[in-house]
């Protein structure tokens, strides 16, 4: 997958899980938790999901990899070549 579908595919996970939260003008940079008012169980939800729908697994350690859209595309583009 490119950094772009990537990046969709991660938004497209938050809509799921948060459909009245707005995706569309995400800053890359800033913590998603922040921007969209995530709680634990929220991200942990995305976690699933991406293993679910991708088969990427994300151990606990490698959490903080995922606080940003941006750091999200740096982390998961390997695993989803």
């Amino acid at each position: 997958m490119t950094k772009e579908e990537v990046s969709q595919a991660v938004i497209a996970i938050i809509n799921d899980i948060l459909p009245e939260g707005d995706c569309s003008d995400i800053n890359p940079d800033e913590r998603l938790r922040d921007q969209l008012d995530l709680d634990s169980m929220d991200f942990l939800d995305i976690v699933m999901e991406l293993r679910k729908q991708y088969g990427v697994e994300v151990p606990e350690e490698d959490y903080q990899q995922l606080a940003t859209l941006s750091s999200c595309i740096k982390y998961l583009e390997p695993k989803m070549k």
